[in-house]
């Protein structure tokens, strides 16, 4: 494992990171087909920095550490914005802003994964932290109702549709997967105290 700080996938994730002013901003100016286009990027520079570290063996612990840092951050930041009621053209679209109650779950949820992953992290010294199916699916639909937002404050054709869908879809499937944590933490910690015991 490469202990170099300075390696193309960390560029990449710092790069993912830069972006995040200029997405807020392309939001603010309500250019949001171009805010999209710099979200998508951050995609695809994260999905590079991954095959990146693999292919040229450039796995490294800051690397390790930054690339969940920068996703969190691009997702968390988008959710909040788009939960602004000023960034959106008046007359607002039908079921715009991202209501509040589905951004604090997501909001919510990453920080309990947080705290719980370095209260175990502390108690059992445990840090081989994998996403789990039910979070990699969350993710996916937050990200893809990040875009369907974004093309809905663009095009501002039927909204009322479609929109309740995705909210209540990114508020179950965060909610699965923040419960899907919690015994995920109660068993690691059950099988530490056993193994301590014994």
């Amino acid at each position: 494992m490469s202990s170099r700080i300075i390696t193309l996938p960390n560029v990449l994730t710092v790069f993912r990171m830069a972006l995040i002013p200029v997405f807020v901003s392309l939001l603010f100016y309500q250019q949001f087909l171009l805010a999209l286009a710099v979200f998508v990027v951050a995609g695809i520079t994260d999905g590079l920095d991954g095959l990146l570290a693999r292919r040229f063996h450039q796995q490294s612990p800051l690397g390790r550490i930054l690339d969940p840092i920068a996703d969190k951050m691009m997702l968390v930041t988008s959710f909040v914005v788009l939960s602004m009621r000023g960034v959106y053209p008046v007359p607002m679209p039908k079921h715009l802003p991202i209501p509040f109650w589905v951004t604090i779950t997501v909001i919510s949820r990453d920080v309990f994964i947080l705290v719980g992953a370095a209260a175990i992290n502390m108690v059992t010294g445990f840090r081989a932290f994998q996403p789990s199916l039910p979070g990699k699916i969350s993710t996916v639909v937050q990200i893809a109702s990040v875009a369907v937002v974004m093309l809905a404050a663009q095009t501002r054709v039927g909204t009322g549709y479609y929109l309740p869908s995705v909210y209540a879809a990114v508020f179950a499937l965060t909610l699965v997967s923040g419960i899907h944590y919690i015994f995920f933490v109660s068993r690691l910690l059950t099988k530490s105290g056993a193994n301590s015991s014994s």
